[in-house]
């Protein structure tokens, strides 16, 4: 059948689900999740293996737009309000939950190697879910705008931590290759990143300067963010990371910023739900036996780690008592990065790989759930939730 008709039936299903959880107090996005994990190959197979491949596509353009949201939040005049707060927040979020899974497993048993390589990757946090949760409730507030930076810092210190676990260990098992080369792989896929964003966000302003009609911006907008996201992947780098310096870069070059991410803004809510619909329906129900002990160690662990991880960076920094309360708790959702990770361990430790995919799977299946719900009560208690039907 056409792939427009499964869109069709995604869209749909979104819309209901999304509706129906609002009934009982949940945020559209878990709707969204809802309907694809049931209409997904491992429920009730509407959406076939093959159908979620060949509409993948959807998930790389919904992140390059949350990316590029996420960017639009560093202006200058924002990084002088919050100074370091949001980068020791992220720190301590990303090591201490990282320090906290590795030790659990460790005392459970677990290979110790093995234990790091599940710390770094549980370190990872997912922006989509916590940005639509404060899209739909028009969150804002002291919470709400240092976790949207937190979430950009916190992926870049996992892709580091994983870089030096990853390097370490192959170093311990001899597996051969540059120690130096690996160590700084990570800081040359950053830098990588962040070239490409200010490359293509200089290039961005040439159309936006000849053309002025929001309908042709539009078009310039989505151009070039597919640009950044597929050159990043070919190149190397991190399309998530190199978006985000796309808007960053913008934000802080452009007189007329505000109403260039008002335009990306308009074109997201259709791609968002096919993007969580999607998510969905990869999320694999039936390796929840599989993981046993381990794989509740780690979901306990992260979500002590984030938590007490952020409530002890906020501490540090002085900040409001909300954000020291609150913000450990938007930072649970996990999917992406963390599937991108065990997909490396694949590749560079074999020996790990169903152990590692089977627990990260896992994690990624109760995390995306439960975590846009802890999103919305957390910026809920914050008080910095407007309500909207």
């Amino acid at each position: 059948m056409s792939i427009l008709l499964y869109l069709g039936i995604m869209l749909l299903a979104g819309l209901l689900f999304g509706r129906l959880v609002k009934f009982i107090g949940l945020p559209n996005v878990t709707g969204y999740l809802i309907a694809g994990l049931l209409m997904g190959p491992y429920v009730f197979n509407i959406l076939s293996f093959e159908t979620v491949e060949h509409i993948s596509v959807v998930s790389e353009m919904a992140l390059a737009f949350i990316a590029f949201s996420i960017g639009s939040e560093f202006s200058v005049s924002y990084l002088k309000e919050m100074g370091i707060i949001p980068i020791v927040i992220a720190f301590f979020g990303a090591i201490l939950t990282a320090v906290f899974v590795a030790l659990g497993l460790i005392i459970y048993g677990l290979d110790p190697a093995l234990a790091v390589m599940l710390g770094t990757i549980a370190s990872a946090t997912a922006p989509a879910a916590t940005v639509m949760v404060i899209k739909q409730y028009q969150a804002n507030g002291p919470v709400t705008k240092t976790l949207l930076s937190v979430v950009a810092i916190d992926d870049a210190i996992a892709l580091i931590a994983f870089g030096f676990a990853l390097t370490f260990i192959n170093s311990s098992n001899e597996a051969g290759g540059s120690v130096l080369l690996s160590l700084l792989s990570p800081f040359i896929e950053l830098t990588l990143s962040a070239a490409l964003g200010l490359v293509l966000a200089l290039l961005l302003l040439i159309p936006l300067h000849f053309f002025k009609k929001e309908s042709n911006r539009m078009c310039a907008i989505i151009g070039i963010l597919f640009i950044t996201s597929s050159l990043a992947d070919y190149l190397g780098a991190s399309a998530l990371l190199a978006c985000m310096f796309l808007g960053a870069v913008l934000v802080n070059i452009e007189k007329e910023a505000n109403s260039i991410f008002k335009i990306a803004d308009s074109i997201t809510p259709p791609v968002f739900m096919l993007f969580f619909v999607l998510s969905g329906a990869e999320l694999d129900v039936s390796i929840i036996p599989s993981i046993g002990v381990i794989g509740v160690i780690n979901i306990l662990m992260r979500i002590f780690g984030k938590v007490f991880g952020a409530w002890f960076g906020a501490v540090l920094t002085k900040s409001v008592s909300t954000v020291k309360k609150y913000v450990g708790w938007t930072l649970l959702p996990q999917a992406g990065v963390a599937i991108g990770l065990s997909l490396v361990v694949d590749k560079a430790l074999p020996q790990y790989s169903s152990q590692v995919r089977a627990v990260v799977l896992c994690g990624v299946l109760v995390f995306e759930l439960i975590g846009p719900i802890a999103s919305k009560i957390a910026l809920t208690k914050a008080g910095e939730i407007e309500y909207k039907s």
